[in-house]
């Protein structure tokens, strides 16, 4: 079964800096039907001005994921941190319990594109963390970024998910297995796929359950991630 957000239906905030899109519930932005799912509780693919970005702020109990699709953040946190994230990178920040930090677009004068993910923890009041690796980008795999211990190449996770990176060929076919798997969500970045013959574009998400295998194929250079919920 496949259910399918198009990055048309999503909430939108905008400031003077800022465009955000929110697949789930949000700050302002609230939908009933689009609380998260599984464990995935924020997707947001925001759009951040040239110098600006979010002030110091508090987090609590959230395994956060950042992903630059365009652009250099600028990153630094209550743990002494100071960090910038490149497109092909992959920052977590394991808010435990409890970190401030800041995120600034590094650039005077090109926009910032990014994606920001929110993942439930499996526990509370965890030992605040932060990693940041590298993202093999080797064509028409899916690639693990972001998982429980004990999976190389990727940023710890303190969840039963493992999250994939996807960077595919126009024509290329990839599939993945999902059996003992309860559900996965998709998130295209760019281009335009198909999924289990469901058609998505850029923005779009589509929702995995009772599937026992995921069939994908890349109508145009794409790139997307899986969620992989254990």
């Amino acid at each position: 079964m496949l259910l399918v957000r198009r990055a048309k239906e999503r909430g939108v905030a905008k400031r003077d800096w800022l465009q955000s899109y929110h697949t789930f519930s949000f700050a302002d932005y609230y939908d009933p039907d689009y609380m998260g799912f599984e464990n995935l509780r924020v997707i947001n693919e925001d759009f951040i001005a040239p110098g600006k970005g979010f002030a110091t702020h508090q987090h609590h109990d959230m395994e956060i994921l950042t992903y630059v699709i365009d652009g250099l953040l600028e990153h630094k946190d209550s743990m002494g941190t100071g960090s910038q994230i490149r497109p092909g990178e992959i920052q977590i920040m394991s808010a435990g319990s409890g970190v401030a930090h800041s995120e600034f677009n590094a650039s005077a004068d090109q926009s910032l594109h990014l994606l920001q993910i929110w993942i439930l923890p499996e526990q509370k009041d965890l030992l605040p963390r932060y990693d940041q690796k590298t993202i093999d980008r080797s064509p028409n795999e899916l690639i693990p970024i972001a998982a429980p211990q004990g999976v190389p190449a990727s940023v710890v996770i303190h969840q039963n998910v493992i999250v994939y990176a996807a960077f595919c060929a126009k024509d290329a076919s990839l599939s993945h297995i999902l059996v003992g798997c309860p559900a996965a969500w998709l998130q295209v970045v760019k281009g335009n796929i198909d999924v289990n013959a469901e058609n998505l574009g850029a923005g779009d998400g589509v929702a995995i359950k009772q599937e026992e295998q995921i069939k994908i194929f890349c109508r145009e250079a794409s790139e997307f991630l899986l969620f992989e919920f254990l």
